[in-house]
């Protein structure tokens, strides 16, 4: 024959495996240069995250260019039921990148809510970072979600419940933990109630403090103070804290149960304890009893002790009732003996309840009234007239 076909086992032509040869050549170049041409990658450090149920959670994503700078939309693919997300750049959510060429990279953010009701488990969110058909990427994110996240840290005490009287400041013993794998400043705060003050100090100091630093893995104790005020009402009162980081949100309650603390205090609306008055006369004294107790006090009871023959009486005699922290003012009236002499005294006013009672001691002075002067002057006016007139009359014998 003018012209030798070799054949293979198969029975094909040579001469067509050759040309079926070629034509995978063209194609495999044809791939590799549209691969080339494409060079968009899209990746973050840590595509697989540990989180809780509720909990918001960021992805860091970088976009790297090999071939041609080109904008690329960006999209959720796929994400579980009831999850919600952006993708977010520059402070706003965005739809497109800008990916230059070269070693400049692009980044972005991915938001992701988990919600509340999550049930444990593996999950998957997809994003796709796309330029044109040719020029494409996808990025598989991974989330295990559990009860308790490995890199969560705590903040709690071992005694967080107390209990003591109003005034008293109470002193929580409590620990600051970093698991997370990077060191971490924990902003200190509590939410307590008007007028009370809360302490946060590092064991074994005595510099307070509202931040602290640790490193990974590292724990810290702090002295948490609390001081109520003086006239707080009895009851239970809780006190949230919180130690907050860039990457978590530490939370602990204390709870202060203030018992019922007793004080009253009777005076004077100026404070003035001393007054004058004269035998046989009534004089009116204001008295001031408050109530500094953190609780009212009922059945006010009003006694006095006075000199002997004297008189003293209340237009109040019992208050009903007094509230915490108020006052109520009462109207003593005090009556000298008729023989009184003129001089300093002492009269004792006491406000008693069941529970509690107070003593004021009042400096009386009795003086000298003024109608016994008048009629002393008349006396000695009457004597001297009378003595002239027996000189005049006798005088001349």
């Amino acid at each position: 024959m003018s012209r030798d076909i070799r054949r293979t086992r198969t029975g094909k032509p040579v001469k067509a495996m050759a040309a079926c040869g070629l034509m995978c050549v063209w194609m495999i170049g044809a791939a590799m240069t549209a691969r080339a041409e494409g060079g968009l990658d899209m990746h973050t450090d840590y595509p697989g995250l540990a989180a809780r149920a509720g909990d918001n959670v960021t992805f860091s994503i970088e976009f790297d260019n090999s071939g041609s700078a080109c904008d690329a939309s960006l999209s959720i693919q796929s994400m579980p039921e009831g999850w919600e997300g952006y993708i977010s750049g520059g402070g706003n959510r965005i739809s497109r990148v800008h990916v230059p060429s070269g070693t400049d990279s692009a980044t972005a953010s991915l938001q992701l809510d988990i919600p509340a009701d999550a049930a444990d488990g593996s999950y998957q969110v997809v994003l796709e970072a796309r330029a044109n058909d040719a020029v494409y990427d996808t990025l598989t994110l991974n989330l295990d979600v559990d009860q308790l996240e490995v890199s969560q840290g705590d903040f709690s005490s071992e005694y967080p419940e107390q209990e003591g009287a109003a005034g008293t400041t109470f002193s929580f013993n409590a620990t600051l933990v970093n698991n997370s794998p990077e060191a971490q400043s924990y902003s200190l705060s509590a939410q307590a109630p008007e007028g009370w003050q809360v302490a946060f100090q590092p064991s074994g100091e005595t510099t307070q403090v509202a931040s602290i630093e640790l490193e990974s893995a590292a724990s810290q104790g702090l002295e948490i103070t609390v001081t109520p005020p003086n006239n707080v009402e009895a009851g239970q009162y809780t006190i949230p804290c919180s130690a907050v980081s860039a990457g978590e949100t530490l939370d602990m309650e204390l709870s202060v149960t203030v018992t019922e603390s007793y004080s009253l205090d009777l005076s004077t609306p100026n404070g003035l304890l001393s007054f004058s008055t004269h035998a046989n006369e009534e004089s009116d004294v204001t008295l001031s009893i408050t109530n500094n107790s953190n609780v009212a006090i009922q059945n006010v009871n009003l006694t006095s002790s006075a000199p002997t023959d004297w008189n003293v009486s209340f237009d109040t005699p019992t208050i009903d009732v007094i509230e915490a922290g108020a006052t109520v003012e009462v109207t003593a009236h005090v009556t000298p003996s008729d023989q009184a002499l003129t001089g300093d005294y002492v009269v004792t006013m006491t406000a008693n309840a069941s529970q509690v009672s107070d003593s004021a001691e009042f400096r009386v002075a009795v003086e000298t009234s003024m109608v016994w002067g008048f009629v002393a002057v008349v006396v000695i006016v009457a004597l001297l007239a009378g003595i002239g007139y027996v000189f005049r009359k006798y005088g001349r014998r």
